[in-house]
């Protein structure tokens, strides 16, 4: 933990420091320490980049804890909130509210984002329920990638019969950081902290979940109060993220699997270094995204779909 917060001090510094203008080092703690009223490198930093760095972290350690939750209930390697229809579910309601509802500012964007994971998660847990295999893993990946495809045509059906939603939308629906601004993460920072909250308090129990609903039960744990409160630590950890930043994928899959090569198999350990890992994660990728095509910006959404596709499909070919 100590290292891991080493290196997400060093790269917040890199953070404010790339981009499409480059600011030396000094003047980034300078902008920091003792902003000079009128110098046009700190108000990028103060007023720009840090504002990202930060939301960028938020949105890391937040999907990625709720990843690591849902591998720990639900037993399955390939879970997280992309995968099973949530963020997809949360995207879908966010736009619909905007679209249909008329729905204005952004304060209860962050609820209404919660509903609609809630909505992708329970079809995703329906449909593979009511399958005769049974819901494995591989009948839950498969019913989670049909709600998505489902949830995301509903999703471009509601952009492309209203103009002024697409032209909003363009952007956050590529899951861009850029799309965020501080009135948005004030609005999604009491689910951001009850969420995680949530989900550090229950990584003992969530370890016991995954051994074996008969191992958990034995060792005392209420298995279905845990189950439903680690979702709901989900939910609220992935409609404040998608609320702020729009649809990030494979985050939550991604560096969950990474951390457990260092931290092993206990969530007491998975859940606050998926937090940290998923911060800096988050925040490297959001540097190659606003560098690799300078002036130019890439969405970092886009990104994480790059680095994450592979990751899961070597996952599926070596789990399933």
């Amino acid at each position: 933990m100590v290292l891991g917060l080493a290196v997400l001090g060093a790269v917040l510094v890199v953070h404010l420091g790339v981009g499409a203008k480059p600011i030396a080092l000094g003047d980034v703690w300078q902008a920091l320490l003792a902003p000079r009223e009128g110098v046009y490198d700190d108000i990028i930093v103060r007023e720009m980049r840090l504002p990202r760095a930060l939301f960028a972290a938020c949105v890391g350690a937040a999907l990625s804890m709720a990843g690591a939750l849902l591998q720990g209930v639900t037993r399955n390697p390939l879970a997280e909130p992309a995968v099973l229809g949530l963020t997809a579910g949360a995207s879908l309601a966010v736009v619909a509210a905007l679209g249909w509802l008329g729905l204005a500012g952004t304060a209860a964007l962050p609820l209404v984002a919660g509903l609609g994971a809630v909505g992708g998660a329970a079809l995703t847990f329906g449909i593979a329920r009511a399958a005769p295999a049974g819901s494995g893993p591989l009948t839950l990946v498969l019913s989670g990638m049909a709600v998505m495809t489902f949830l995301n045509a509903g999703q471009e059906a509601v952009t492309l019969l209203n103009e002024a939603v697409f032209d909003r939308f363009r952007v956050w629906l590529s899951g861009s950081l850029a799309a965020g601004d501080m009135a948005a993460f004030r609005h999604a920072l009491p689910l951001f902290a009850l969420g995680g909250v949530a989900a550090l308090a229950l990584s003992g129990r969530v370890t016991a979940l995954a051994m074996g609903d008969e191992t958990a039960a034995g060792l005392g744990v209420d298995v279905a109060r845990t189950r439903g409160a680690a979702l709901a630590a989900v939910v609220a950890l992935t409609a404040a993220s998608v609320a702020l930043a729009g649809p990030m994928w494979f985050v939550g899959l991604v560096v969950p699997h990474a951390v457990r090569l260092f931290v092993g198999a206990d969530y007491r350990r998975i859940v606050p270094a998926s937090a940290l890992a998923g911060a800096v994660f988050l925040m490297l990728v959001d540097i190659v995204a606003r560098t690799v095509l300078a002036p130019v910006e890439v969405s970092t959404g886009i990104v994480t779909a790059l680095v994450g596709a592979p990751v899961f499909i070597a996952l599926v070919r070596a789990r399933l």
